[in-house]
């Protein structure tokens, strides 16, 4: 049986916890803190730099769990991770996402990366619906921009799409996530490209076909379909059933809504076109009339060109540049990670806003039930949803046993002692779709409703209605 959660229900217990604040995972410098993302072979961690207070987002490679699970089908794991981490250190702009640094220790790789602390541009999309045609504009001015320059680098993202585009405070467009991307050196003797990749209802018909394609070309496309959802509030092209999604992209019969402009319909059409060889280029798209209103050409400097000695410092198996990591595992959730953690420290509404549409890829609840009941609740509402549960002391990974758009959908969970009365648990989609987590999320809830903590402010508003 696993141990219970850590309590700090003394005096003395509270001082040690607080004596312990600053006690976490350590990498090098930095100070590792809560999940932010989690993909297939990869975790991103909110993160701190001891020596200056500055904030960053660490990337988390774990190699032997790659290598493990095969991860890369055309290539090794090396050349795949190094491909990567070379590609984000070509890239300065102030539209695409900064990696600061590189390092490794025996069994993992760690990049630090600029963190955004916006949110993604999906998150707008889902809680407004759609866009002004002048808000979707000026985004997409931003996108443009940031793949024009990324082409001039000789980099093709691959993957664009509104969960990779995120916001800073001050609403600033970063393009995120150039795990694949590739690099035009790597293109076969026809200058095509020939992996399939990215998400399906954003990849371009001539990357459906697998018959080699341009991955300027493919991108455009990609930021044409981006540009409907952001103005429309949904995909020109959407079935549950692949092949039917496949025949609706190839044929590219794309019906835009009565409130796009005549100017938008028609470039809209120019982008979405199933033909490369005649698609608008990105050359073509910044001399658009409807593209060339209010548009601001980027202003930054080039900077000397990048080396990519660090890189090969990490891949070369040296042991000379390794970083230590240290393990602290404090000794229960302190005040400051509590609300990081939640929304506007509201904790018994949490559930309530999440449900009304503010899900995205991660959300929480409280409870008061012992961290064993919340377990074994979580695991009995997960058998009529069609979820197999993997448990491993206070944590859960579910994964579901139907293949979606985008494969098994898989969550994790994780449960936190707040205090010896309170618990928080937080839930996050490891993979599979955006979407069908939130219809996930929503049956999911109804069956949690009896163990989730509702503060007596909230209980006694309900009555007052």
């Amino acid at each position: 049986m696993a141990e219970s959660p850590r309590r700090t229900a003394t005096p003395k217990a509270a001082a040690a916890a607080s004596a312990s604040e600053g006690r976490k995972t350590r990498v090098g410098p930095y100070e590792l803190g809560k999940t932010i993302g989690e993909g297939s072979f990869a975790k991103v961690k909110h993160a701190r730099d001891s020596r200056t207070g500055a904030v960053y987002a660490i990337k988390v490679l774990d190699r032997n769990h790659v290598l493990r699970h095969k991860m890369v089908e055309q290539c090794l794991f090396h050349f795949q991770i190094k491909r990567e981490i070379s590609t984000m250190k070509l890239i300065k702009h102030p539209n695409v996402v900064q990696l600061h640094e590189v390092m490794a220790s025996k069994t993992k790789i760690y990049m630090v990366l600029e963190f955004v602390d916006g949110g993604e541009l999906f998150d707008k999309i889902v809680n407004s619906g759609r866009l002004a045609e002048d808000e979707a504009r000026r985004y997409f001015h931003q996108l443009i921009n940031a793949v024009d320059y990324c082409h001039s680098r000789g980099v093709y993202h691959r993957d664009l799409k509104p969960e990779n585009l995120l916001l800073d405070s001050h609403g600033t467009l970063k393009v995120s996530d150039f795990g694949l991307s590739a690099f035009a050196p790597q293109t076969k003797e026809d200058g095509l490209l020939h992996t399939a990749c990215g998400t399906p209802n954003y990849v371009a018909p001539e990357v459906l076909a697998d018959k080699g394609y341009d991955g300027m070309a493919a991108d455009v496309w990609s930021c044409g379909i981006i540009l409907f959802v952001l103005m429309a509030g949904y995909l020109p092209f959407d079935d549950s059933n692949l092949m039917r999604l496949y025949k609706q992209i190839c044929q590219a019969n794309i019906s835009c809504p009565p409130w796009f402009s005549a100017g938008a319909k028609k470039f809209i059409k120019r982008i979405i076109d199933p033909n490369p060889d005649t698609r608008i280029t990105i050359a073509e798209i910044l001399e658009d009339e409807w593209f060339k209103k209010d548009y601001k050409p980027p202003l930054f400097e080039q900077g000397e060109d990048v080396t990519l000695d660090d890189v090969d410092a990490v891949f070369n198996d040296s042991e000379e540049h390794l970083v230590a990591e240290k393990r602290e595992k404090p000794e229960s959730m302190n005040a400051f990670a509590l609300i990081s953690r939640s929304q506007g420290f509201n904790l018994g509404n949490l559930f309530e806003k999440e449900m009304m549409g503010m899900a995205k890829r991660e959300t929480s609840f409280t409870s008061q039930c012992t961290a064993q009941e919340i377990m074994s609740k979580i695991e009995e509402a997960c058998g009529p949803l069609g979820f197999n549960v993997r448990k491993q002391n206070y944590k859960m990974k579910l994964k579901g046993d139907k293949t979606g758009r985008k494969g098994h959908l898989s969550v994790a969970t994780e449960v936190f002692e707040v205090a010896p009365s309170l618990h928080m648990v937080e839930l996050r989609k490891t993979g599979g779709d955006t979407l069908e987590f939130h219809s996930f999320y929503k049956n999911f809830s109804s069956e949690l409703k009896d163990i989730v903590w509702k503060a007596e402010s909230d209980a006694s508003k309900k009555h007052a209605k």
